[in-house]
């Protein structure tokens, strides 16, 4: 009998710094939480954030290209022609989501965005993408793709309630950019360069911060508390849990294969 032979030790920096990445998440999703609040009250028209559109998609697009190797002519023609459908694509649906909800009340679409949100938020996957990266070798989980699928049902029904065609389709642009794309561009940058990753985590953190104080305080109150929670006390409390591990290992374990069956 073998008592604890598979107990990892764990370091208590290490898990913070692997926390990040579901910090870093749950500040982008209050960005565009944040921004959809402010393009509802009309604080933010269609013109700024249709340039802010174009600037997040050129930079992802430039983020893409730099951080995947070999760099082809190929592959950036491909990239130019898909997002070039989704777009166009999305330009001609922006009147469909515009009037998509009218018949139902304002309550209940925010009832039903806050859930799917929340739906989202579980069932992502923060060590990966949705969207497959070049050159991996597995394929999108079946819950980050219902997560994805949540948060453009979000996306949909809190569009649906702004004033102009221009507003739903640049207040879609931008949501799609961040729930679809994103992640995979996050994850090319954790590949290829780690430090640069924590750096761009750190400042997102401390921008979502300041925009969330200037929106509303008790908003600003629970992100501070929940980027507490995950970043430093649910690694501390993971680490005192370790000594509590109690695992025993024997013959009477099943015996596990040493090599890939599919060979």
């Amino acid at each position: 009998m073998v008592m604890n032979a598979n107990v990892v030790k764990r370091d208590l920096l290490k898990v913070m710094v692997d926390s990040v990445s579901i910090s870093q998440y749950l500040c982008i999703v209050a960005l565009v939480v944040s921004t959809w609040t402010l393009t509802l009250n009309l604080v933010i028209d269609e013109a700024t954030l249709l340039k802010f559109d174009v600037g997040l998609l050129l930079v992802g697009f430039l983020v893409l290209l730099l951080t995947t190797c070999p760099f082809s002519v190929q592959l950036l023609s491909k990239y130019v022609l898909n997002i070039s459908f989704f777009i166009s694509g999305l330009y001609v649906l922006a009147p469909i989501y515009h009037t998509l909800t009218r018949s139902i009340s304002s309550d209940s679409i925010w009832a039903l965005a806050v859930s799917l949100l929340l739906v989202h938020l579980f069932l992502h996957d923060y060590s990966g993408s949705t969207i497959r990266p070049p050159g991996a070798l597995n394929n999108p989980k079946l819950t980050s793709n219902i997560s994805l699928n949540a948060s453009i049902v979000a996306s949909v029904l809190v569009a649906s309630r702004l004033p102009s065609r221009l507003h739903v389709f640049a207040i879609m642009l931008l949501s799609l950019q961040v729930f679809l794309f994103a992640p995979l561009i996050i994850f090319c940058i954790k590949k290829n360069h780690f430090r640069l990753y924590l750096l761009f985590s750190f400042l997102l953190m401390v921008v979502t911060l300041g925009v969330t104080y200037q929106l509303h305080r008790m908003f600003f109150i629970l992100l501070l508390v929940l980027l507490v929670f995950i970043s430093v006390v649910c690694p501390y409390w993971l680490i005192r849990i370790q000594e509590y591990k109690f695992e025993i290992n024997g013959p009477w374990d099943e015996a596990k294969l040493c090599f890939d069956i599919t060979e």
